[in-house]
This record gives C-alpha cells, sequence and structure tokens, in this order.
C-alpha cells in the first residue's frame, strides 16, 4: 500500500463502494481526481475531465484493459481487454449488428411485441415491482432474442447477468494483491459452466444452418469461405454481452423510472408527450449510469498526470459514473432534471472502448417507457417504499415497487 495515500482513501471498502459510492466519488473529484485507490489496487479517475482525458488519448499513452476480476470472470480475448488489430477484429464481429441503420431496422419488430406481453401480465394488478416484472424482463428478453437464445427464459438470462455480475465486481484485493474473497468468483463460473452447456449445441446447428441472429453472424461473418470464427474467441464476448448488454437497457430504464418518480410534474409531461422520453433517458443514464465504473484503461509508459506518477502498466478505472456527477459541468447533479440544460454525459463510455451497444440500448428503452406509459398512464411510487439502489461496478434500482389505479 502506498504509504502517501490519505487515509480518507485507503480505508474506503468494497461494501461502502457497492452501497453508496457518491460520497467517496464527490471527495475525490473534489480532491484527488485521479488517485490510488487500495481496496480496487488500481488508479480512480473520478471528474469528467479526467475520463474524457484518458479514454479518448490517441497518442499511445493508454490503451484497453479490464480489471482482474473482470479478466477473471470473461477470459480473453473480451473486447474491452483487447487493442489494436485483436481489438479492431473483435469490434468487426459485434459491431454491424448494432449500427443505428441495422437496429432501426428490426428493434421495433424485436422489443416492442415483448414489451407489451410483459406489461399485459401487470397491468391490471394495480401494483409491481418495474425492475423484476418489467425492466429487466423487457431487457434481457430482446437481447437474448437478437442473439439467438429464444430457447432461454428470461428468468435464467437475469440469472446469468446477476451471477456475472457477482463475479465481475469481485474487485477487492488483500494487501498482497490477492482476491480477497476468491468465492465470490463461483457464482459467476456457475453461470459460464451453464452458459457453454446451452449454446454449444446452438453453435453447432448454426455452423452448418447460419440465421439471421447475432451469434450466427459472430460465428460467420467475416470468416474465409467454409471457416467458422473459433468458440474460444466468441465465449468471452458472450460473457460480456451477457452481463453489460443485458443490463444495461433494463436498468438505464429503471433508473429513468425512478428519476420520473422523483418529479411528478416532469413524469406527467413525458406521459403525454412521448417525444420527451428520450430526454428523459439521456438525464436517466447521468443520474444514474448503468455501467457506473466498469471500464478500465492502463497506462503504457511512465507519465505524470496532473501531478500524480503512472508507473508503466497502471491500471486507471474510469468512473463514468462519477463524472457524470461532475459538479463542473452539472448543477445539482445528484438531482434528476428533465429540463436539465443537455451536457454531453460518459454513461456510455467514451474513446475506441466505448460501449458497441449504446444506440440499441436506448431504443429498447424508449419502446420500453412507450409501452408502459400507454398502458400505465398514472403510475406513482407505492408510499412508504424508498428506491434503494446498489453497486459499483453497475448502479440501479434494486427494487421500483409502483402503484396505480385501475
Amino acid at each position: 500500500m502506498s504509504t502517501t495515500t490519505p487515509n480518507w482513501i485507503a480505508e474506503i471498502t468494497m461494501e461502502e463502494l457497492e452501497a453508496n459510492p457518491h460520497p467517496f466519488y464527490a471527495r475525490l473529484r473534489a480532491e484527488a481526481p485521479l488517485a490510488y485507490v487500495p481496496a480496487l489496487d488500481c488508479y480512480v479517475a473520478s471528474t469528467k475531465e479526467m475520463c474524457r482525458r484518458i479514454a479518448n488519448a490517441d497518442d499511445g499513452d493508454f490503451e484497453g484493459v479490464i480489471t482482474p476480476a473482470g479478466r477473471r470472470t470473461f477470459g480473453e480475448p473480451a473486447v474491452l481487454d483487447a487493442n489494436g488489430e485483436q481489438h479492431d477484429q473483435l469490434r468487426a464481429m459485434v459491431d454491424p449488428g448494432l449500427q443505428p441503420s441495422e437496429v432501426d431496422r428490426y428493434v421495433d419488430d424485436l422489443a416492442r411485441p415483448i414489451a407489451r406481453r410483459y406489461v399485459e401480465q401487470f397491468e391490471n394488478d394495480g401494483r409491481a415491482d418495474l425492475v423484476a416484472q418489467y425492466c429487466e424482463p423487457v431487457s434481457v428478453r430482446s437481447l437474448g432474442d437478437l442473439m439467438g437464445l429464444q430457447s432461454v427464459s428470461s428468468d435464467k438470462l437475469r440469472e446469468w447477468f446477476r451471477k456475472l455480475n457477482v463475479s465481475f465486481t469481485n474487485a477487492g484485493v488483500d494487501e498482497s494483491g490477492h482476491f480477497s474473497n476468491p468465492e465470490g468468483f463461483v457464482p459467476g463460473d456457475e453461470a459460464k459452466t451453464e452458459i457453454r452447456e446451452v449454446l454449444d449445441p446452438l453453435l453447432d446447428k448454426w455452423t452448418v444452418e447460419p440465421d439471421d441472429s447475432a451469434l450466427s453472424h459472430w460465428l460467420h461473418d467475416g470468416m474465409p469461405e467454409g471457416q467458422v470464427r473459433d468458440r474460444e474467441t466468441i465465449y468471452p464476448n458472450v460473457f460480456v454481452f451477457l452481463l453489460g448488454a443485458m443490463q444495461e437497457p433494463g436498468h438505464a430504464m429503471a433508473s429513468t423510472i425512478a428519476g420520473l418518480l422523483t418529479r411528478p410534474d416532469q413524469l406527467e409531461r413525458v406521459i403525454d408527450d412521448p417525444s420527451l422520453i428520450r430526454r428523459a433517458i439521456t438525464e436517466a443514464v447521468r443520474w444514474t449510469s448503468p455501467i457506473w465504473s466498469a471500464t478500465a484503461r492502463r497506462s503504457t509508459k511512465d507519465m505524470t498526470l496532473d501531478g500524480v506518477d503512472l508507473p508503466a502498466g497502471s491500471v486507471v478505472m474510469m468512473s463514468y459514473g462519477s463524472a457524470n456527477h461532475d459538479e463542473n459541468d452539472y448543477d445539482d447533479p445528484s438531482r434528476y432534471d428533465l429540463d436539465r440544460t443537455p451536457v454531453p454525459n460518459l454513461a456510455f463510455g467514451a474513446g475506441k472502448h466505448a460501449c458497441a451497444g449504446t444506440y440499441f440500448a436506448t431504443e429498447v428503452v424508449r419502446i420500453g417507457l412507450e409501452e408502459l406509459f400507454e398502458a400505465i398512464p398514472n403510475l406513482n411510487r407505492e408510499a412508504d417504499h424508498e428506491t434503494d439502489y446498489w453497486g459499483w461496478g453497475f448502479r440501479s434500482p434494486v427494487e421500483l415497487r409502483t402503484t396505480w389505479e385501475v
């Protein structure tokens, strides 16, 4: 442990970060925008300026990397951990089906029937936990069907991303740099075993009978005639998608609803004018970024940034959730405000490793909210029930208990 690390940084725990990272990161932004955090065994960039500076570096000073816990969870080669030609090849595998023009071709036919089906299951009940009953199921079903996993239940998809999340965020280390909770990787390992058991037969089928599913395209696109992509290249990126891409739309949807419920007048405006939904989503992912602090960069040489010495090979965690609360860019950042002056946020990252599914995720959220607000225009937060949030790597409402007149 660095002897120069202030006590207030050295004493922070993973449990505190998971419960509520905001107070700690607010102090980091004010006092140490780039700082070594022993609990994470890496440096943390907490302001928007510092995150952008590192994420957008195009001079070879930084490269994409995931934390040791992330690498332990996904394996290699994962797109988040690749650079140069390897990164270009992996993005060429996953990007084509996520381009806006391609998403526009299929997303309404994909997501709208799913959203309608789920909202019909509870719209006459007068109450629901929208995280468990709507936001997450719509999210995982939309991506699952896009990938070709129609045979996997929504509950199983949710179970997989929760188990992978436990593993990915098991980042705590002891003073010797070893994982402080090795058992924290067991849920992720269980999920990966199940995923392979389910996907192997599907990949066998798509090898000889290609279809329009994303995973079939991953196998075949860009490969020489008669060849398919190696599965050990595909699986780490399947795990990336089943974690990040599975949760991102659902948790962005939940945070949009939660934010609007704090401002009933703004919720009423959005319900009356669905054209405001995209703006509501943009503010929500700034207010509670689904991928709060889950991507990183590694320095390629010794350098000094704003007086902080970064030896070559230093890992810097990009805390985009913190950057999106940067007081230099946002007045009263902890407040959800549909009327906030639009300022670009970092909810989906920046630079070459920015999220490939930004447009797809936003469109799934838009469609989900359109269907929900049309079916239930008188939504309210359940009386006496506070909305709790959890997560440091990925963050969202734990539950969203709502009521309405039937």
